[in-house]
């Protein structure tokens, strides 16, 4: 049996994900999330509402399937957590899962996501985005942790 996480738990990694998808995430609809190269994390991470909304079509047609209000969405905030169990090459059997048109896979990884969980409470972090991962409770340039 595993242990429920704390939060904040200061050892989770974060992925900063533009608003609907990351709302999208945490409600289970979008379970590959697209990036530009593969990652070997597993486990449990962050979902981290990026400030910034995502602009595309898609986005909005994902928006308006699903009901969203995108003004009433948190941004720049951890929202929630959710683990990444694969990550692969994708191609346009993928697309659906990942909120996309197929058009915009090719040369793509898909980060399998799976036991999204929304945080009780929002959580500003420490420290901001600094790349791809961050750390929203330690420190970029020396890697210790804030000191309270």
């Amino acid at each position: 049996m595993t242990r429920p996480i704390k939060h904040p738990d200061k050892r989770l990694p974060a992925l900063g994900i533009r608003q609907p998808w990351a709302e999208l995430i945490l409600r289970g609809i979008k379970t590959i999330e697209i990036r530009s190269s593969q990652t070997n994390i597993r486990g449990p991470i962050y979902v981290y509402a990026s400030k910034k909304l995502a602009k595309t079509s898609h986005a909005e047609l994902a928006t308006e399937q699903a009901e969203i209000n995108v003004e009433e969405l948190p941004t720049g905030v951890l929202i929630g957590t959710v683990e990444i169990v694969d990550s692969f090459p994708v191609s346009k059997q993928h697309a659906a899962a990942a909120g996309v048109p197929a058009n915009l896979l090719k040369g793509k990884f898909g980060w399998e996501l799976a036991k999204p969980k929304r945080l009780q409470k929002l959580i500003v972090p420490d420290y901001l985005p600094y790349g791809v991962w961050f750390y929203p409770f330690l420190r970029k340039q020396t890697g210790t942790r804030k000191k309270s």
